[in-house]
């Protein structure tokens, strides 16, 4: 016999209820029984450190995960959804972190793409209909334009109304201001106002706590795969909420300790660099980063930043300008042209944390002791592979950043994103570097990882490393950076003082070149 729940909490009604809801993967608990109410007409805020189970608690109510154990009703009603198609007949939408819309199509076509309907399809109607949602909510897209032609904000849009297009009601959104400028955050929020307004259900899961205060009504947190409480945002804060999350009590500051003497290390002048297929990705960048400081890297997805850190480091071809190291008697060495191995062989230390974990920095199927090898082996005098020395450093890197695996032989491709990260970071800070390059060092940590990678680059300041930080979060990029250079569409709008900074006029500078005002400076 179907059993009905119906649960409500002074005049709130509850929209979804998740009753012992428990998922495991192989031996991993990814939730174990938990017990979750989200209401009608409120934004919820999901939060937890990585790996607490947050993303898959959500796949299961948007139909990608089935439970293992317990129920879920929605509206009252127990709910078996074996797929995302069937979470759309219950009114849920999940937006992923990573989009999935066909390029070449345009904003309507992807919005009915995989639609079943009678007769022909009918894209001048379905257009009419896109335009009254974005009207309702305040959108701001074009239903005839192209994806490919969209910033990222606009194809998060169009993922957003694809859901609402189809009827849902309950909406989740995992990461959603992870690549967007603080402009396109605030339109963001204004629809999700206007959402919870007109009584949608909106869930997001985040690790941006300052986020969380200015936009939900209340905050949901698990640890371990196991939910822990609920809080009303009003009457909480950043630190009560993130001792919550990690179960101790967390110093969330980030130390800036001032350069002493610092000194030119990387000097770049008119750097240009174009794609594989003729796209120019860097235009006429110039740049100094100097010893004992961290020179802060800002713009959107996609402006340039990757092939920056990647020319320094020796991996992308230069169409042409100049990089060069300069050592501590003042003497400048030109890198362009030169591969890493070369780069290494004329005594520059360059430590490169790439974007691409395991496809530029690890190896997936080799265990830790290995991957600390690959920075090692050829110092070798023997015949024999010197084994010892990885693995004390594989040992001291599991000790210091917290790393979770059963073992020092785990193979790094079944660690979680998280872990992965942390065995890079370790690896290359141990390698002893007077330029360490890093790209979004901490996407994917929680905030207690976080802290312990922003404490470890700061380490690597005070003793003269010249740090070049890639981050998205701008309030982290202002908290940590001396100074901060933008980029936008491949250009350099100009450096600021990372102690001075305005966070919307750096806003400004990643989308429209000359953004800044006095405070901002070229070099």
């Amino acid at each position: 016999m179907e059993r009905k729940v119906l649960i409500c909490l002074s005049d709130r009604q509850v929209a979804v209820s998740m009753r012992d809801v428990t998922k495991t993967f192989g031996t991993v608990k990814a939730n174990e029984k938990v017990n979750l109410d989200i209401y009608r007409g409120e934004i919820l805020s999901l939060l937890g450190e990585n790996g607490s189970g947050k993303t898959t608690l959500m796949n299961m109510l948007s139909g990608i995960y089935y439970p293992d154990g317990g129920e879920i009703y929605i509206n009252g009603e127990l709910a078996s959804i074996h797929s995302p198609k069937e979470a759309f007949d219950y009114g849920i939408g999940m937006i992923h972190q990573h989009f999935k819309l066909v390029d070449v199509f345009t904003a309507a076509e992807n919005i009915v793409l995989g639609l079943k309907e009678e007769g022909k399809l009918d894209l001048k109607k379905a257009a009419e209909k896109i335009r009254s949602i974005c009207e309702l909510y305040e959108f701001d897209i074009d239903p005839q334009q192209k994806i490919y032609n969209m910033s990222v904000s606009q194809k998060q849009t169009v993922e957003i109304v694809k859901v609402l297009y189809r009827g849902a009601d309950i909406l989740i959104l995992d990461e959603p201001t992870a690549v967007l400028t603080p402009q396109e955050t605030e339109k963001l929020f204004t629809v999700l106002r206007n959402m919870k307004a007109a009584g949608k259900t909106v869930v997001i899961i985040t690790h941006k706590l300052h986020e969380v205060l200015e936009i939900s009504d209340r905050v949901a947190v698990l640890r371990k795969g196991e939910f822990i409480g609920e809080m009303v945002t009003a009457e909480t804060n950043e630190q009560e909420m993130t001792n919550m999350m990690v179960g101790r009590m967390v110093k969330l500051d980030i130390e800036r300790p001032e350069p002493v003497d610092p000194k030119p290390r990387i000097k770049v002048e008119g750097l240009t660099v174009k794609s594989a297929d003729g796209i120019l990705k860097l235009d006429d960048v110039s740049f100094t980063a100097n010893s004992g400081e961290i020179l802060g890297i800002a713009g959107i997805s996609g402006c340039g930043q990757k092939e920056l850190l990647e020319a320094i480091a020796g991996l992308q071809p230069v169409l042409s300008g100049t990089i060069d190291y300069i050592d501590d008697q003042g003497e400048a060495d030109s890198l362009i042209g030169k591969d890493p191995l070369r780069i290494a062989a004329m005594g520059v230390a360059l430590s490169f944390v790439p974007e691409d974990r395991l496809g530029m920095g690890l190896v997936g199927n080799m265990d830790l002791t290995d991957n600390m090898m690959l920075r090692s082996f050829r110092k070798g005098k023997s015949f024999f592979t010197d084994r010892k020395t990885p693995r004390k450093l594989a040992e001291k890197v599991v000790d210091e950043l917290e790393i979770s695996t059963s073992s020092l032989s785990t193979s790094v491709r079944k660690l979680s994103g998280g872990n992965v990260q942390k065995v890079l970071v370790g690896r290359e800070i141990a390698s002893s570097p007077t330029v360490l390059l890093s790209a979004y060092i901490v996407r994917g940590l929680d905030i207690n990882s976080s802290y312990t990678i922003y404490d470890l680059l700061n380490q690597q300041k005070k003793k003269g490393v010249a740090v070049i930080y890639v981050g998205e979060d701008l309030d982290v990029l202002m908290e940590l950076s001396d100074r901060i250079l933008v980029l936008c569409g491949g250009k350099v709008s100009g450096i600021v003082d990372g102690r001075r900074a305005d966070k919307n006029e750096i806003g400004m500078m990643m989308t429209k070149l000359g953004g800044g005002d006095g405070d901002a400076q070229t070099e």
